[in-house]
């Protein structure tokens, strides 16, 4: 296969170290190009004004600083749907997942996936437009089911710990201390569960903790 029939790929991810041994083994591969990798969806768009060749797929990790996945995703889905995105990423939750699609993401894969998967990923991306892993596949299934699925289901744990702290008197930082979590990660679950569960402030985090069975009055 020569250099011109080959599939451009970029790599979004700010570990460094992982994003060099994922090039190495794209390219082992012999059917892909990785033109350039970037640190997060702002050095990416940098990136990608100056690059001479533009990527067929995105390989898109989720947490990032400056600018993550989610948004980056957003991005492309409203200015660049020449491009396929593909997320990976550490985080299983369903909700995540969902919440990538619903960006624009094409996939969503972990990872931890064996090297033969992601190869099959990428290229089922290029020439069908999607790839739905069987983790994807029981997210979106799920997502059909709102109804049987309780509310307090879609947490995760230290979201839930993070909840039933809250429900004392405990400040936001005495809970940071508590969780050995910085204030700045307690900050990020409390503007995520507001916005999420639809609430405006603490008391409203109370209430839904004590009507959701998460928190008990001693």
């Amino acid at each position: 296969m020569t250099a011109k029939t080959k599939h451009n790929i970029v790599i979004v991810d700010d570990h460094l170290l992982f994003a060099g041994s994922l090039e190495k083994l794209l390219e082992s591969f012999g059917e892909f190009n990785v033109l350039f990798h970037a640190k997060n969806g702002s050095d990416f768009q940098q990136k990608l004004k100056l690059a001479k060749m533009q990527p067929d797929v995105v390989l898109l990790d989720i947490n990032m600083p400056v600018m993550d996945g989610f948004e980056t995703a957003n991005w492309l889905s409203s200015y660049r749907k020449d491009i396929k995105v593909l997320a990976l990423s550490m985080d299983d939750d369903e909700e995540t997942i969902l919440r990538m699609l619903r960006c624009g993401a094409n996939g969503y894969l972990l990872k931890d996936i064996h090297p033969d998967k992601l190869r099959e990923a990428l290229l089922e991306v290029i020439h069908k437009g999607y790839y739905h892993s069987e983790k994807v596949a029981a997210a979106l299934l799920q997502s059909l089911n709102p109804a049987k699925e309780k509310p307090e289901h879609r947490l995760k744990e230290n979201e839930r710990i993070f909840i039933s702290l809250a429900c004392t008197e405990m400040t936001y930082k005495e809970i940071a201390e508590k969780m050995n979590l910085s204030p700045k990660t307690i900050d990020g679950y409390r503007h995520e569960l507001f916005s999420r569960l639809q609430i405006k402030n603490r008391v409203g985090l109370v209430i839904y903790a004590l009507k959701h069975d998460l928190y008990r009055i001693q």
